[in-house]
Order: structure tokens, then C-alpha cells, then sequence
């Protein structure tokens, strides 16, 4: 059934307003002392006594912006406008910083920082005095992270993500941020462009405040919260510096105060069929290969069983439909020019691939938000019957070397698909002889080595770069082959690993491989020379050694203490590498999976005085 929308005013039977949590912090005559001791603080900064006891909704802003997170930045200036809603329905807000992830910025890599992010948020849901919650989002990891603990605590809650930015431009064709990145590697390799070029080709795709432009994992993760109704539509494709973000942001403040009083939380949105909707929507837009592990980590804080299997079986004959890089021509500003994800959704309705029932924040059900949204322009959005790519979704693949794997089909280039996956005697498979890095830093230290032998023949492997080997789970998988192939024409070699790979790259990598080499799945045990076989018919992806060798090298290894990894280099490395799962189910705290509707669980945490 629809919730529909109450304007700030959800009267009980009896005429009166429901109880709000905040007001056991700030009015309640049975405990005075304590009730006075809450109150009295927060009078400082000149917030009265009248508006705190009012039973009005206090509207938490988690904000996400600040100097180290330059894609989030302008939520700082957004967020005045998410105040002015706020007020204008009857809440009052209080913003308080995250913890600051920038995928370019933190090392060892931001993925690290993704649970750490969710613990503290966790906690300031949960033990301060909020009704509800704005989620400012952006950047890769802060989408998942503040939604994972919204669904945890399961306080009413809405996600504000902050748009791509203005499209970048060089020599008249159009540079998006990050895929650009990895077209500038391969002229600096082939001798095309110097240092300066490199840097200057780069920088000029990031011309505005605002997140990758580009079908990243950005854009991906913003664009798949309003799939699952955890946005407004269309907030997901307005860039950064147009007026309606400024809209939207007010609207989104207006929003959450009509939410605390309709009791409209996460779990009512998060549900089976929104996952699957999910799912669907990623294949659609040509969506980032880290989309699995932060959709799995949400359903499973959420207490919905998702499972990899479920990507493939959902998402894998679902057709691309979004031009745009990298797995197509256009960026950001005509995303949201073409219709964004209500147009792609209304598309994808059409052909009863999409949950039409499924609730949303604005109280009505997805359905109802995108039946009348854009049609399809051919250009920018295709048609689900004249799309760009048929079968666009992530293929599973498992075998001895690992139990889980994805790969991206959207982004196979005809190079690919010629030279590896069009053998009519062996079609969508290939075999090749293994080149294994330890970690990025022994690839780029020995890629050019000729003593390698590396040809067209060959398959890069990357290991220990997963969640506890790196620690984190660093974007390494998408190795470029080395300088003298790509002076041949050969710009992409088969590359595996237990790493991810950015959003905004465009190679077909198997990645996310589940157990990775740091918990001795079957990578750990890969040598260089071994010959492998991947076949995608058949999901399979194996060394081609006997079980007699492969028994025979996990006893070894297990004899050798296991495969190694660098040391700890703070306290959280430590507890995360103890704590964390693997990919394939979201590389969660799986302590903190355990924890689901803390707030209607346990009520109002004790006193503290």
C-alpha cells in the first residue's frame, strides 16, 4: 500500500502527533534532571527552549563535504538549502561531519575507510537526539557507507547525493574523469603524449564541483539509491552546479520532516523487490563493477538475503541503454538532459523488468514516480529493444581459482571479443598462460620486463589486493599490457584478480575474485607459467593443473603459515582486517551485520549521566 504524503502533519486516530524520539532528550518531565542537563547544551549556539520542546522533528545532516572530499565539497553550501526545507516543514536541523572518504585521495585505498564511515555513523544515529537523517552523498564510497548505516539504525532517512560534475572538454572531445585517466596511460605508453600532456589531458575532465561525470562508481551508486527509492527522482543525474541541485536539496530537507512523521523508514523501502529493481537499473547503465559489494553490504545491514548469483541471474540479459563513458560516448550533463533514471526506469517498465509497486521515499511507489517520465532519446538513452549492448549484466564465474568472480560485459570492446572470445571452436572462452603480480607495486616494477615474455597470449593476475591483502580491496585489477603491444594495437589483455577496479574503467576484468589470496583462496596458489582457462559460458575459470598439484600446493601453503600481507600500519587496518568478510558478500564488519533495526530493537539508548 502507498504512503502518501501528509505535508509535515501525521495526526493519530486521536488527533495528536506521534511521539518523537528526541523529546527523550529534550522533554521529558518524568526524568528533569536529565531532560535539563540535554537541554541546557544545546541553548549555546542559540537554538531556544521553545523549538527544542515543541515536538518538532530534529533533522540530523550527515555531512559529508569538506576539504578532503572534494567530490562532496559543495555539500556544504547544499546544505543550507537542505536547512531551509528542513524549517519550512516544521524540523529543525543539526548537522555533523562523517568521516571523510575521497576515492582519489585516501591511501592505502578509500574502500578502507567505507566500514569505518558506517561505524561512526551508526553510532551518531542511534545515541544522539535525531528524529531522521539526510544523507549527503557523492563519492564512491560515502554513498554505501551512509546508507548501510541508515539501514542499521532504521531512523527515517533520505539521500541527497550531491551530481556529476559539468562535462570535461580537451581539444573540442569530450574527457570524463577517471576514464580518461586510463585512454592518457596508453598515449603516454605508445609515446603519443609527454608527463605534461598526461597531466594536462587529465586535469582538464574535472572542470566543476561535483563527482565523476562518467558511469563510475559515483554515478553508479547515486544513480541505484534512487532506484531503490532512497532518493527523490531524479536527483541522482542533476549535475552539481545546476540550480535544481539546489532545488532538490531543499525539497529533500521538506521531504524527511513529512518521513519522521509518516514513520517511513528504511525497511520500508529496502525490500526484496527494490534489490532486484537495483539490479536491473546497474545493468541498464552500463553501472560500476563495485556496485555488488555495496548493494550486497546494504541488503545484508538491512536483514535482505542478496546473494552474487543474484547479479547474474537478474541483471545478466538485461540490455544497456545508457551512452555513457565508459561503456559509451556521452557524460553526466547529458544523462540528466535525457531524463536520468526515471527514463531508463520508465524503459525498463515498459518490458515489466522493474518492480512497479516497490515504495519510495516521497511516499508514493516507483511506478507511480516514472510512468510519466521522458521517453528514451535513441542517443544518449536507447531503447530496451534498440539498445547499445544485449546481455549487458555482471557474468559469476568460479572455479579453483576462486569460489566468486564478476565481469562487466557492457564494456567486452570488439578487440576483445576478436582476439579472446570469437574462437568457433572454443567460443566465449580462452586459454593463456598466467603472469602473476604480487600487488600493484611488483606490476608496475615489472610489466615491461622482457624477461616475462608477455604477449597477446598471456593473462595478467593481481593478488593479495582484496579486503584483508591490501587492506581495503584496492581499483588495481584493470592492468594495461605493456608499452610494446599497445604499440601493436593491443590494448587490453585478459586481467584477473581479487582487487576491484574503478567505476570509470572500461576493461572487461575479472575482479572481486571471493576468497581472495590473503584468505588462501586459489589465487594464492597460482604460479606464473600456469596455463588457466576461463570459459563465460560456462561460468568457469580454473588453473589447468591436476587435483593431485592443486591439493599438493594448498598443503604447502598452509604449511607456509598461509599467504602473506604487509603488516598493520594503524589500529583500524587491524581491526578491519580482523573483522572484514569478502567481496562477493559485501565486505562488511560481519560483527556488524548481526546489528539490524538498532533504534526500534533496543529503543532509546541509557542515560549518560
Amino acid at each position: 500500500m502507498t504512503k502518501k504524503p501528509t505535508n509535515g502533519h501525521a495526526p493519530a486516530g486521536n488527533g495528536t502527533r506521534r511521539h518523537l524520539r528526541s523529546q527523550e532528550w529534550f522533554n521529558n518531565p518524568h526524568n528533569p534532571g536529565m531532560t535539563a542537563l540535554y537541554l541546557e547544551r544545546f541553548l549555546n549556539y542559540g537554538l531556544t527552549r521553545e523549538e527544542l520542546q515543541a515536538g518538532k522533528p530534529i533533522i540530523g545532516i550527515a555531512q559529508t563535504g569538506n576539504d578532503l572530499s572534494p567530490c562532496n565539497r559543495h555539500h556544504l553550501e547544499l546544505a543550507h538549502r537542505v536547512r531551509e526545507g528542513i524549517r519550512e516543514a516544521g524540523g529543525i536541523a543539526m548537522e555533523f561531519p562523517t568521516h571523510p572518504i575521497q576515492e582519489t585521495g585516501k591511501r592505502p585505498t578509500a574502500a578502507l575507510d567505507r566500514n569505518l564511515a558506517y561505524l561512526g555513523l551508526v553510532e551518531v544515529l542511534y545515541g544522539y537526539p535525531l528524529d531522521g537523517v539526510v544523507l549527503t552523498t557523492g563519492c564512491d564510497k560515502t554513498t554505501p557507507a551512509c546508507m548501510m548505516a541508515a539501514a542499521t539504525v532504521n531512523l527515517p532517512a533520505i539521500v541527497l547525493s550531491g551530481g556529476p560534475m559539468l562535462n570535461g572538454w580537451h581539444q573540442g572531445q569530450r574527457t570524463g574523469s577517471g576514464t580518461i585517466v586510463w585512454k592518457a596511460r596508453e598515449q603516454l605508453a605508445a609515446g603519443e603524449i609527454d608527463y605534461e600532456g598526461f597531466i594536462n589531458l587529465v586535469a582538464s575532465s574535472t572542470p566543476s564541483v561535483g563527482h565523476c561525470n562518467t558511469m563510475g562508481t559515483a554515478s553508479t551508486m547515486n544513480s541505484l539509491a534512487e532506484a531503490l527509492g532512497f532518493s527523490l527522482p531524479g536527483c541522482a543525474a542533476i549535475p552539481a552546479p545546476h540550480r535544481e541541485r539546489g532545488q532538490i536539496a531543499y525539497e529533500t530537507g521538506k521531504r524527511i520532516v513529512e518521513m519522521v512523521w509518516e514513520d517511513l523508514k528504511p525497511s520500508d523501502i529496502l525490500t526484496r523487490e527494490a534489490f532486484e529493481n537495483c539490479i536491473v537499473v546497474n545493468s541498464a547503465i552500463g553501472g560500476s563493477t563495485n556496485a555488488p559489494i555495496h548493494i550486497n553490504a546494504l541488503a545484508r545491514h538491512v536483514g535482505v538475503e542478496l546473494s552474487i548469483d543474484d547479479w547474474q541471474k537478474y541483471g545478466h540479459d538485461v540490455p544497456l541503454m545508457v551512452n555513457l563513458q565508459p561503456a559509451g560516448f556521452y557524460l553526466g550533463e547529458e544523462f540528466h538532459r535525457a531524463g536520468g533514471v526515471p527514463t531508463v526506469v520508465g524503459e525498463l517498465m515498459k518490458h515489466k523488468r522493474i518492480h512497479e509497486n516497490v515504495l519510495t521515499v516521497n511516499g508514493r511507489t516507483i511506478g507511480e514516480n516514472c510512468k510519466s517520465a521522458p521517453k528514451p532519446d535513441a542517443d544518449v538513452i536507447w531503447t530496451y529493444d534498440k539498445p547499445m549492448v544485449k546481455d549487458a549484466g555482471f557474468i559469476v564465474l568460479r572455479g579453483n581459482l576462486f569460489d566468486s568472480a564478476i565481469m562487466k560485459t557492457s564494456v567486452i570492446s570488439k578487440e576483445f571479443r576478436d582476439r579472446y572470445l570469437s574462437n568457433p571452436k572454443d567460443l566465449n572462452a580462452f586459454e593463456g598462460r598466467a603472469i602473476v603480480f604480487e600487488g600493484p607495486e611488483d606490476y608496475h616494477e615489472r610489466i615491461e620486463d622482457p624477461a616475462l615474455g608477455i604477449d597477446e597470449h598471456c593473462v595478467l593476475f593481481i593478488r593479495g589486493a582484496g579486503p584483508i591483502g591490501y587492506p581495503g580491496g584496492a581499483e588495481v585489477v584493470n592492468m594495461q599490457p605493456p608499452a610494446a603491444l599497445i604499440k601493436r594495437g593491443i590494448l587490453a589483455l585478459p586481467c584477473i584478480g581479487d582487487g576491484r577496479q574503478s567505476g570509470t574503467s572500461g576493461s572487461p576484468s575479472i575482479l572481486n575474485a571471493s576468497p581472495e589470496a590473503a584468505a588462501n583462496g586459489g589465487l594464492a596458489i597460482l604460479r606464473t607459467g600456469d596455463k588457466v582457462r576461463i570459459d563465460l559460458d560456462k561460468g568457469s575459470a580454473n588453473i589447468l593443473i591436476s587435483d593431485e598439484e592443486l591439493k599438493k600446493r594448498h598443503t604447502e601453503l598452509k604449511a607456509a603459515g598461509g599467504f602473506k600481507h604487509p603488516p598493520n600500519q594503524t589500529p583500524w587496518q587491524e581491526i578491519y582486517r580482523n573483522t572484514v568478510g569478502q567481496q562477493s558478500t559485501g565486505a562488511c564488519m560481519e560483527l556488524a551485520t548481526r546489528y539490524q533495526n538498532v533504534a526500534s530493537t533496543f529503543g532509546v539508548p541509557r542515560d549518560n549521566h
